[in-house]
């Protein structure tokens, strides 16, 4: 045993700036280990009772403007709304900011010409969004399948 060797491992339990029921599931024990500024992963996705996926405000300061507050979301979604958004010509600004690093949660906002409401250019974002998703994996997955053929012919000499 060296001098830097603790002769008490259980003293790393003691040490440990959470007491034992507050200490969030899964942090490892020890001062060294701990970081109390992350969240479980469930918590950057679940949303807990009576939370709401979006919140929507009127922008009273422009007109035909909303902000939609996303909870436990980030920038994949909110570049992919924004994106989408920006190419309905009724929609005249559409733009998301993260305000914080470490909360999952995004505002986007959405200013139309009138022709539409923003909630109904983000549904019809959101439609096709989903649309050119199911798109892209069924495409992958027929060329996945077309190569999975192709491997399996070299494979038996076809």
């Amino acid at each position: 045993m060296s001098e830097f060797d603790d002769p008490d491992p259980s003293r790393n339990e003691r040490l440990s700036p959470y007491p034992e029921r507050a200490r969030p599931k899964g942090a490892a024990s020890g001062p060294e280990h701990t970081n109390e500024n992350t969240y479980d992963r469930f918590e950057q996705f679940l949303l807990a009772e009576g939370e709401k996926k979006v919140e929507m405000t009127l922008d009273t300061r422009m007109p035909n403007t909303c902000i939609f507050k996303f909870n436990k979301e980030d920038h994949t979604l909110g570049n992919l709304l924004r994106a989408r958004l920006l190419q309905d010509r009724r929609v005249t600004f559409a733009a998301y900011k993260v305000p914080h690093p470490l909360f999952p949660t995004f505002e986007l906002r959405v200013q139309t010409d009138g022709s539409l409401s923003p909630k109904e250019a983000l549904l019809q974002a959101c439609r096709d969004s989903v649309s050119d998703l199911n798109t892209l994996s069924r495409e992958f997955t027929k060329e996945y399948e077309l190569r999975k053929m192709v491997n399996e012919g070299r494979e038996n000499g076809i």
